[in-house]
């Protein structure tokens, strides 16, 4: 499992889309990162680019990390995400002093 964290005051409003629905997406990209992050991460999240971006050896806009989470002998909650990762996301979150959201 990965645990990612984006900075949405990153999140450029030009790369958000509206679906014919009227539901706004953002087309992102996780991958594993050569080495580590300070803080732990495996892997980092950046905004999706055109082909024609990536031939043109657009620098890429990254947008957070992530850390993979492995639990084991643990059981799946009715979510499928186990009950102890939930905690330790939310223990997570709450230490990070998350009350900077822009929304």
């Amino acid at each position: 499992m990965l645990i990612l964290d984006i900075c949405l005051s990153d999140l450029p409003s030009e790369a958000i889309t509206t679906a014919k629905n009227g539901k706004k997406y953002i087309k992102l990209v996780c991958a594993e990162r050569k080495t580590e992050g300070k803080f732990g991460e495996t892997h980092y999240i950046a905004l999706s680019q055109s082909k024609e971006e990536r031939e043109a050896k657009k620098p890429a806009t990254y947008v957070g990390g992530a850390k993979n989470v492995s639990y084991k002998n643990v059981t799946p909650s009715k979510s499928g995400i186990p009950d102890a990762a939930k905690e330790e996301y939310a223990n997570s979150m709450y230490n990070q002093n998350s009350n900077d959201l822009p929304f």
